[in-house]
């Protein structure tokens, strides 16, 4: 027995979906069917990825905190001791 499933995509990716499954001599119908079976029996792994995003000041002082990396400014030194450190924050 079968069962019809509806959901939206976007126009353009459906299209470039469908015009890729015939190129491999199958309806898309057949994909997604696929594409289901491996995904129930786990040869499909599906992970969210939340791309992070800043408000515009914390935007502003990453940016100027990766400039300053990239220019080798505004670091500490390396420390091979926390007594080391506790001087240079003395300093």
């Amino acid at each position: 027995m079968t069962t019809q499933v509806i959901f939206t995509i976007d126009k353009k990716l459906k299209t470039k979906a469908m015009r890729k499954a015939r190129s491999f001599g199958l309806p898309f119908s057949s994909v997604l069917n696929l594409a289901t079976r491996a995904f129930v029996n786990g040869k499909i792994n599906i992970g969210v990825v939340d791309t992070p995003s800043f408000n515009s000041k914390t935007a502003r002082e990453i940016r100027s905190a990766l400039s300053d990396i990239a220019k080798n400014k505004n670091l500490s030194p390396r420390f091979f001791s926390a007594k080391e450190a506790i001087n240079y924050l003395k300093k």
